[in-house]
């Protein structure tokens, strides 16, 4: 299974970036997906989640408003529209995919099984 997130760049407060994730190596619909975020000298947090048939999402709160996620079952990828984007939400951004698990464990980062390499979101004020 291979995660390839991109999208990543410098943006001014305020601003907006859309993230992209490519995935394969498995039956992409059959899974749900999620994006976390890491920022420096912090641990890795959710930050959103899709399920498989992308009919529910969940968000942490601090993007909830600002952030939305979605997928292309046909294309094999998900995306992540942020907007008003803040200075503290500079971070790595990471795309995770995990086998259909309780709404409960969509925002644990240990129910996810595969990642993707990152791709950095820098705000600036």
């Amino acid at each position: 299974v291979q995660l390839q997130a991109s999208g990543g760049g410098l943006v001014q407060a305020g601003g907006s970036l859309r993230l992209s994730c490519a995935a394969s190596g498995r039956t992409f619909r059959d899974y749900d997906m999620a994006w976390f975020r890491q920022a420096p000298g912090k641990e890795r947090e959710f930050t959103a989640a899709i399920r498989y048939r992308g009919g529910t999402t969940l968000y942490a709160d601090s993007v909830k408003g600002r952030f939305t996620i979605s997928r292309d079952n046909a294309k094999n990828m998900v995306y992540l529209q942020m907007n008003s984007l803040q200075p503290d939400d500079t971070a790595v951004y990471y795309c995770a995919t995990t086998p259909r698990v309780a709404l409960s464990g969509l925002a644990a980062p240990s129910s996810y099984d595969y990642w993707g390499q990152g791709t950095l979101v820098t705000v600036s004020s």
